[in-house]
């Protein structure tokens, strides 16, 4: 089902039984395979790949030239950069043991989770089957083959996590001011990380890879005149 607010484009080739929510915009040559469903608000941009089943929450950003292949499901506020890569096989092959050719029945399909407000980086490659959490952000041109926990920053190839981010993208910083450091060890005996661009803080939940968001201090007042 297209929603009748979405805005599709005349080049954009959509298979049976897609749906598009409301106010979403489907840019040039974009091609979404039967199935695959995508939320209110989002972006498809041009020359994008959407797999059979694949399905998109609420303002989602898929930009040009990504590849989502099936198994991959996101959250809503999901940011997928350009020439970004999602596939679902560990072990391909061209043929079987017996020297047949393979098909899209003969592979275990490996899923690919990315939650809530989630950051992929340009032309990376998340590799399935794979968590990425809420509000992690993948560098550009990373290869990801494990789970992402929440908050994390992590680049390279492998990727690994060179530090933690704030819901709005920002850095967060230790209590010296410099970027906090990957490993909660090394900053565990100040747990408030701080965001440099809106001042939210996190602290490290315990026996967990993750960050929680804390209340910001009260102000500290005067007493009352006359007190």
């Amino acid at each position: 089902m297209i929603d009748p607010t979405a805005r599709v484009d005349a080049s954009a080739d959509l298979e049976r039984d897609v749906s598009v929510g409301a106010g979403t915009s489907v840019r040039e040559r974009a091609r979404m395979r039967h199935g695959a469903s995508i939320g209110r608000e989002g972006i498809i941009g041009p020359d994008v790949f959407i797999d059979e089943g694949v399905v998109l929450g609420d303002r989602v950003q898929v930009h040009r030239g990504a590849i989502l292949y099936q198994g991959v499901t996101a959250d809503d506020g999901v940011f997928v950069g350009p020439a970004a890569i999602l596939t679902n096989y560990r072990r391909p092959r061209a043929l079987n043991l017996a020297g047949d050719p393979l098909g899209p029945g003969d592979w275990e399909i490996s899923p690919i989770h990315l939650s809530s407000g989630a950051s992929i980086g340009a032309a990376a490659v998340i590799v399935g089957p794979c968590d990425i959490g809420p509000s992690a952000m993948i560098g550009a041109g990373a290869v990801v083959t494990h789970d992402v926990p929440g908050h994390a920053i992590v680049a390279g190839n492998p990727a690994r996590r060179i530090g933690w981010a704030c819901v709005c993208g920002g850095r967060l910083a230790d209590s010296t001011g410099h970027p906090a450091p990957a490993e909660r060890e090394k900053y565990a005996l100040d747990q408030a990380l701080v965001c440099p661009v809106c001042e939210r803080r996190y602290a490290h939940v315990r026996d967990e890879e993750t960050l929680r968001e804390v209340p910001r201090p009260a102000a500290v007042t005067g007493a009352p005149a006359g007190s």
